[in-house]
This record gives structure tokens, sequence and C-alpha cells, in this order.
């Protein structure tokens, strides 16, 4: 008898591919949407099969209602506190008094649980949401997969590619693990599905430091990619402090603040993996770093 999977979040990049993969694998997909953006999400979704449940996450018993008889709630929602906290919050608390059995939170992250107590917004509201998940009555599993590769090729100014350079701070040769929204995608589905899913699942895609993204990059251009030092730890999170104290009480979820609090938890180590369970499920192509540089 297949699986019937929850999934809050589905509007969203990730929570979409997290949907389309667990509906290839046979699952019963209830994708979650504020009623708002109901028909937007049945575009997408509706055709290859998943239920669409527009919802109220205001209204505990239509909540409950929208996760009954699910064997999982898979979170992808993306926000600050309104979202993390507060909607988040609620959709545990319905599937609780629904009886669902398991859990995923939207961590998608490297490992918050390691990182020093507020030194990242973003992750600071996982690590609070945390400590409410781990007081409830359902097996959670969160799943921690470093950086988002298209970091290496989005906005996140790592890799300069005008310039021919590779920043680093602290340290050129800390290893990152980075994890394209595919395999992060697949490997969530399969946790989902999972019911002796562990607490937390690590895994990456790659493992790489900015030296070896400078060899890398020098080996795909015929380009000489040489590294650029960006100062230490310290003078990234006292820019960063500064940042988030000029945008007072910015709403945006990713401004240039928070990328330098992300790049200090990479670089300090203190988010990084020890322990990978990539082979948890078997073995897969997991996608690289080259690759995705390459793919550019």
């Amino acid at each position: 008898m297949p699986q019937t999977i929850v999934i809050a979040g589905a509007t969203g990049d990730l929570g979409e591919r997290i949907a389309r993969v667990l509906i290839d694998q046979g699952a019963e997909v209830r994708v979650l949407t504020r009623t708002a953006s109901g028909s937007a999400v049945s575009d997408g979704l509706g055709a290859p099969g998943a239920k669409i449940l527009p919802v109220d996450y205001t209204d505990a018993d239509e909540l409950k209602r929208a996760v009954g008889g699910a064997d999982a709630v898979v979170s992808a929602l993306s926000g600050l506190a309104p979202v993390i906290l507060d909607s988040q919050t609620r959709l545990l608390m319905a599937a609780v008094a629904a009886g669902v059995p398991r859990f995923i939170p939207s961590d998608y992250s490297l490992d918050h649980t390691t990182i020093k107590d507020r030194s990242n917004r973003n992750l600071q509201l996982r690590r609070d949401f945390r400590t409410i998940l781990d007081a409830a009555p359902v097996r959670a599993t969160s799943v921690l997969n470093g950086a988002f590769a298209d970091m290496l090729t989005g906005v996140a100014p790592l890799v300069l590619f005008g310039r021919k350079r590779v920043l680093y701070w602290h340290d050129a040769d800390q290893p990152m693990a980075f994890t394209t929204k595919d395999d992060v995608a697949g490997y969530t589905a399969h946790a989902a599905l999972d019911p002796d899913a562990p607490r937390f699942l690590r895994i990456a895609g790659d493992t790489v430091s900015s030296r070896d993204l400078a060899a890398i990059m020098t080996d795909l251009s015929g380009d000489t990619y040489r590294l650029l030092y960006a100062g230490g730890i310290g003078s990234l999170r006292l820019m960063a402090r500064a940042g988030q104290a000029f945008s007072g009480t910015s709403e945006d979820l990713y401004p240039a603040w928070q990328g330098m609090q992300y790049f200090g938890n990479m670089f300090s180590g203190d988010g990084a993996f020890h322990v990978l369970d990539n082979g948890r499920y078997g073995t897969r192509a997991w996608t690289s770093a080259r690759d995705v540089l390459r793919d550019r």
C-alpha cells in the first residue's frame, strides 16, 4: 500500500522537487498551499497526481484534517519567524493532533546543531524550532545538506568569474559541503518514506575548499583562477553585524549580511559535517561541484 506524504511549501523550488520525486516513487502526495496560491500550484503539480489542499494555517482544525491519515509531513516552508516558527509550529501541532507518526522540518542547511548560538539569523530560527520539535511526540528527521550548490554559480560572491578569483575567509583549505536541490529533494523523498529514519541525516553532493574550487575552475576554463583572501572570521562577522544593524528590521530573507553570516559558519568550520549519511538509501550519482561549475 503506498504511503501518504503531506508536503508544505511545494510552491517553492525545493518543495516542488520533493513532491515530484515522491510522486515518481509511487507515494500518494498531498500538497498544502495557502488558500490564495492554490490554483498556481495546481497548474504545476496537479497533473502528475498530487492532491492540492488549500489551507488556512491559522485554522488548527483545517490543518488537522489536511494532514490526517498521512504517514509523514514534510515541511519545505521558507521564510522568517512568522513562517519557520509560527506556521511550521502550527503544522507540527496539527500533525501531532492527527497522529501523524513522522515529521521532516524545513532545515536543509549546514549543521545548525553545531554553529555558535545567534551567529546566523536564518539558522537560529531552525535551532529555535528544533527545541519545539524535540519536545513533540513525533518521530522527527532533519535533512542537513550544507549549502545549496547553486551558490557556486549564483549571486553569492564565492567564485568571481569575471575576475578569475575564488574568495576565502580565514582558511582556503576549509572543507565545505555543497548539494544540489535535485539531490536534496531525491534524498528527502527517501527519508520521508523511511519509517526508521534517524533524527539527523547529513549529506553532501560534494565537499570542497576554496582552493579546490580554484583548481576546478582553472581546469575547466583554461584560465588561471587564483585565491583571494577576504579577511578573517572575526572581520566577516563584524561586517555581518554592522549590515544587520544598518538594515534594522528588514524582512528580506537573504540580505547581504545573511550571506556573510552563512559564510562565517562555513569558513569557520563550525557548521561542517564530520560524518555523512549519503549511502543510507543506496548508491546514487551525486552532482559534484565540478559538474555544477561545468554546466554554467
